[in-house]
């Protein structure tokens, strides 16, 4: 089946088969959360990008092939309700950026900007955007094969930036980082995963920047 990026709440998985990497996309809790298992195809390794709610069904996700890390992007509840739970019964790594550690439930191994996270043979780069939280983090994979694929939290979907409680200060900041790092750096093939909703292109996007910037939010 082609991959379309729609979930539903309860509902199965939305699964993509990369050159080197598995990528499903499961709906949960009742802030339609995404969380994004990435299974590394030549070694099995996989990683959980926010343990945001419903621990049975991530780890009925997760299966017997164990969980070498959870990347929370960024401190806000929705995002980590099930981390707990997830990390105790895989025995999974925390990790999450510095500025964001304080809000997590756990003790966390922390990321800042430009680490790389492996995964068995592929790697996912940390990108911190700054204004949905302090440290609201992306990941970005470069597929060796295809396009590049990034996972973008809640500070960004389609449609605009994410929420920053209409503080000018937090919004330029954010604006600025999603520009600056990711419209400015990738081309417009890049596939986006958000944190809440369906995914999109930077290609897709790209033209309602100014508009966005203009609008405050």
């Amino acid at each position: 089946m082609t991959y379309s990026g729609e979930v539903t709440p309860g509902g199965a998985p939305a699964v993509r088969e990369l050159d080197r990497l598995t990528v499903s996309k499961l709906s949960v809790g009742p802030m339609d959360n995404n969380a994004y298992l990435l299974t590394c195809r030549s070694t099995g390794e996989q990683l959980l990008i926010d343990a945001a709610n419903e621990a049975p069904r991530l780890l009925e996700l997760i299966g017997d092939r164990g969980l070498t890390a959870v990347v929370t992007t960024h401190q806000h509840m929705d995002h980590w309700v099930a981390l707990e739970e997830v990390a105790a019964k895989t025995g999974a790594r925390a990790l999450v950026h510095a500025d964001d550690a304080a809000g997590l439930p756990i003790e966390a191994e922390t990321l800042t900007d430009g680490d790389i996270v492996r995964l068995g043979d592929c790697a996912l780069e940390v990108i911190h955007l700054r204004g949905h939280t302090p440290g609201s983090v992306a990941l970005l994979y470069r597929d060796p094969a295809g396009v590049p694929h990034l996972f973008t939290g809640d500070s960004l979907f389609p449609g605009g930036v994410g929420n920053t409680d209409k503080d000018p200060e937090r919004f330029a900041a954010l604006i600025d980082d999603v520009e600056r790092k990711l419209f400015d750096r990738l081309p417009d093939e890049t596939w986006f995963y958000p944190g809440h909703g369906k995914d999109s292109t930077l290609g897709a996007e790209r033209p309602a920047l100014p508009q966005w910037r203009a609008r405050g939010w």
